[in-house]
């Protein structure tokens, strides 16, 4: 137990790191991971706010030799700062437990004072009770669904785990050192911490109402608390502004991910506020309803019975201990009111400081049991609590598991290895081909003669010298379409008065162009998503005498009706299991666009070549719906 006791930090972030190695991808998953590996190893710029602190210890990351992949060696960085924090949430809980009269209420500490009386049972935990608690709580948080799947993957919240671990408990130091009327500078550690926590990531903000209040508790509202504020707030921003100075300096480079193009003051304004994304933060009380539903939902499969804990420590913390409860309420509280009324699909990341409240809360459900159940010994009982993360761990396991997970390699590979030398490859399927090609293209260097172009980036100014660095012949025949959009964009991007329809006027212009304009230098090729979507509602079109002919996984673009023979099918998908939509749009996806391949080819008389794609197809997906037009090529 001493041995424990000493080392309980290491343990647990031993035990997490080894239960997170069983999970962790191998390769590039959906969303931003490609991309944002790619701005790591290439020390590039990401998508709005930069995320420069995760990119700088990316890039020193990334120069350490490595046994496996640049993309597995940045994922394993993931899993270190995620286990990392989970060590320190469970020393920050540690340091409560011994600290905990400070966070009750005052009547009790001054009766303590008056009358020397003992501390209530919850303060005579001795050091071997704290530390398992401590333990417990920490895996509890550790096997939490979204905490978890963090560590799998390249991604900006593990760092901000890290991050939010560290901040809190620089908090908890700062307010009990103040408490104790210790002269400290704690503060301004505080200070030094939470600017690495908004250089990473502007899901910090969360934290700043629950700072002030245990800020203005130990410190009050006379004029020294305010100079101290004011000092510290000088201090905040210097080292902000230092760290995102990365930012200006790498754009002025030329990288290549350089999104925003942050050289100037607006353009950085810009990013670092994350200005394109602003149109779903508040956007309408039917998005927050939605979201609240899904969190609500989503909230048992977290934590399973570890719920029960936090509920049951959520009313005896207000009664004991009722200046945390009023501290880690606000956190909960404000996680949820922000992130409800953020209108995107992958939200679960931003509930991640609530779920750190809740794991707080725990702490206090766990001391209640212990007082309620006297009968049992103490280690009985810790064994008993270990049941509690252990349930979390076996219910969340293969919901979180990437051990196995090759399809977004696979089918970004297998699109890019079917398009002859140096063709464009047009669409804005972002979450599982563009991000994981820019880490294959630019890292691996594979088929990086193919111009994998954003329509959505399109839309952005920046985005056109992100592609004059990559690709400079295909932007040359629409320089002037080019000119006048930016110019009509301009407004727009400062949030001043503009012409809507001009803007899509001119953009609808561009991309028909881009088209007429690259055709005789390049193969034209369209994602499938922007041929159903776009091209159906009348929001793209391409030139007039052009038309399209399903290739393999894309469109080409054509202008006669002469046969185009294609590759084979000859790529193979490791499909270990789909349970997300995006694994179930891959598979729709490529089993559709050879369902549509077989049917050209026997349109075209190719009856042997059709009954190659539709057999394909059906191995991909088993229970796709094959057309009448086709199904004697296997059913009879």
């Amino acid at each position: 137990m001493k041995f424990f006791t000493k080392y309980y930090l290491w343990i647990s972030i031993l035990i997490t790191a080894i239960v997170y190695l069983t999970t962790i991808a191998p390769s590039v998953i959906q969303i931003d991971s490609g991309e944002l590996a790619t701005v790591q190893i290439k020390l590039g710029i990401a998508h709005p706010t930069g995320y420069p602190l995760f990119t700088m210890i990316g890039y020193l990351f990334s120069l350490i030799p490595f046994f496996s992949s640049k993309i597995f060696q940045m994922n394993f960085l993931a899993l270190l700062m995620v286990s990392s924090g989970v060590g320190l949430f469970t020393y920050s809980v540690k340091y409560l437990l011994d600290n905990l009269q400070f966070f009750s209420k005052e009547e009790i500490s001054s009766k303590r004072k008056k009358n020397k009386t003992k501390s209530p049972a919850v303060f005579e935990l001795t050091e071997n009770e704290k530390v398992p608690v401590a333990f417990i709580s920490g895996l509890i948080l550790a096997f939490s669904k979204t905490f978890w799947f963090q560590s799998t993957s390249v991604e900006v919240y593990s760092l901000q785990i890290l991050l939010f671990s560290l901040i809190i408990f620089s908090l908890l130091t700062a307010f009990v050192k103040t408490s104790q009327k210790i002269e400290n500078k704690n503060w301004f550690i505080f200070a030094l911490v939470l600017a690495l926590g908004f250089s990473n990531h502007m899901t910090t903000l969360l934290i700043l109402p629950a700072t002030a209040y245990l800020y203005f508790l130990s410190n009050g509202f006379d004029s020294k608390s305010f100079r101290k504020l004011f000092l510290m707030v000088i201090f905040f921003f210097v080292l902000l502004i230092l760290i995102y100075s990365y930012l200006p300096i790498r754009a002025a480079q030329n990288p290549i991910l350089n999104w925003g193009n942050p050289v100037d003051l607006e353009r950085i304004m810009r990013h670092v506020s994350g200005f394109q994304y602003q149109v779903w933060l508040f956007s309408s009380m039917d998005s927050a309803k939605k979201q609240f539903s899904y969190f609500i939902s989503n909230l048992p499969k977290e934590f399973y019975l570890s719920l029960f804990l936090s509920i049951i420590g959520m009313f005896y913390a207000y009664k004991n201990h009722i200046r945390f409860f009023i501290f880690n309420i606000i956190i909960f509280v404000f996680t949820i009111i922000y992130s409800i009324n953020y209108d995107i699909n992958d939200i679960d990341s931003y509930f991640l400081l609530s779920y750190f409240s809740l794991s707080y809360f725990v702490i206090f459900g766990i001391i209640w049991c212990i007082k309620k159940i006297p009968l049992l010994r103490m280690n009985y009982k810790i064994l008993a609590f270990l049941l509690f993360p252990l349930i979390q761990l076996l219910a969340n396991y293969s919901n979180v598991n990437q051990s196995k997970n090759y399809i977004y390699e696979d089918y970004t590979k297998a699109i890019l290895n079917s398009l002859p030398q140096n063709s464009i490859v047009f669409g804005y399927q972002w979450d599982f081909f563009i991000s994981p090609a820019y880490y294959f293209q630019f890292v691996e260097g594979h088929r990086k003669d193919i111009a994998v172009i954003d329509k959505e980036l399109l839309r952005r100014s920046w985005y056109y010298n992100q592609i004059e660095n990559s690709y400079p012949d295909i932007l040359s025949g629409i320089k002037t379409e080019i000119d006048l959009f930016l110019n009509a964009l301009k407004p727009f991007e400062r949030k001043e008065k503009y012409d809507s329809n001009l803007l899509e006027s001119l953009f609808r212009r561009i991309m028909t162009n881009f088209v007429l304009t690259n055709f005789n230098k390049r193969e034209f090729h369209l994602t499938p998503e922007l041929v159903e979507n776009e091209m159906r509602k009348g929001e793209f079109s391409l030139p007039e005498g052009y038309d399209l002919v399903p290739y393999l996984l894309t469109f080409k673009v054509v202008n006669s009706n002469d046969y185009v023979e294609a590759p084979l099918p000859d790529f193979n998908f490791r499909i270990d299991k789909v349970n997300d939509k995006y694994q179930t749009g891959i598979v729709n996806i490529v089993s559709s666009m050879l369902i549509n391949r077989a049917i050209y080819e026997r349109m075209n008389n190719k009856e042997d070549r059709a009954k190659i794609y539709v057999k394909k197809a059906l191995e991909i997906s088993p229970d796709i719906i094959v057309p009448n037009q086709i199904r004697d090529l296997v059913f009879n």
